[in-house]
């Protein structure tokens, strides 16, 4: 189903829809900077024989894009969608920026996570030159209502794909690059901002008792495996699988191996 299972109080928040399939243990997904949530069409498409998987717009992929937002709004978010499917608590996923929210909800709703699922993401805040990077990057775009630039959308690629999949796959690339020129400048730039000053809450995950499975590519440009595996030791019960010739977008770009590894721990604990 689209749109129907999403509650009235995160769509009247947000403008935003969902999509859902399936039947049984309930996981929610959340999706990164620039992507929506057809970026899990992979892992839904396969969870479906056995959980209740859903997949959700974040407010930058809706009209409902501006003012600006934080990571604690989002975290909100989450929380009205649970509501509008009826859960009572659910498994989180969440990709780079859908990571981020799914740290800060297991926080904030400690009693609505059963356990939680980090594609390409990490605990600790961007380093102050990342920041002063990504910053630069969509600033031109505030305000705007156009859609992003062809020459920043084909840009930022080199941030969320792997090297394997620029080479192997352009044609995964070439439908982003089409799909941001369709965004509006200042979506982006409220998206981006949400989290580009976050403080990092390394100190506080050994609060987030619930499983985690930690899923990375091995060629991600923007966050190295390296910076996640600190959440490794930090969690109370981490597990890490690390995916071969993918970038930032594991999931998308490797969606077998990511997809198994997610079967595999929602199997195990659920």
């Amino acid at each position: 189903m689209t749109g129907s299972a999403t509650s009235d109080l995160y769509r009247a928040r947000t403008g935003a829809v969902s999509t859902t399939v399936g039947e049984g243990p309930p996981i929610v997904f959340a999706h990164g900077t620039l992507m929506d949530r057809t970026m899990f069409a992979p892992q839904l498409d396969a969870l479906a024989d056995g959980y209740r998987a859903t997949a959700y717009d974040l407010r930058a992929r809706t009209d409902r894009y501006a003012p600006g937002y934080d990571l604690q709004d989002l975290a909100d978010d989450c929380a009205a969608v649970l509501d509008g499917l009826g859960h009572d608590s659910a498994v989180v996923g969440g990709m780079s920026m859908g990571g981020f929210m799914a740290l800060r909800f297991a926080l904030a709703y400690p009693d609505r996570v059963d356990g939680l699922v980090l594609i390409d993401s990490m605990a600790a805040p961007h380093e102050p030159q990342e920041q002063e990077t990504y910053g630069a990057l969509v600033d031109p775009l505030e305000g705007s209502r156009e859609g992003v630039p062809e020459s920043l959308a084909e840009g930022v690629t080199q941030y969320l794909f792997g090297e394997t999949t620029h080479e192997e796959n352009p044609d995964l690339v070439a439908e982003w690059v089409d799909r941001w020129q369709t965004y509006p400048g200042d979506a982006v730039y409220h998206e981006l901002h949400s989290w580009l000053d976050r403080p990092g809450i390394g100190d506080r995950l050994a609060e987030i008792d619930v499983p985690v499975l930690i899923v990375h590519g091995e060629e991600d440009p923007s966050i190295d495996p390296s910076r996640a595996e600190p959440m490794l030791e930090d969690l109370p019960d981490a597990e890490m699988e690390l995916i071969p010739e993918a970038g930032h977008t594991s999931n998308l770009e490797r969606p077998v191996p990511v997809t198994e590894a997610i079967r595999s721990f929602l199997d195990e604990h659920h």
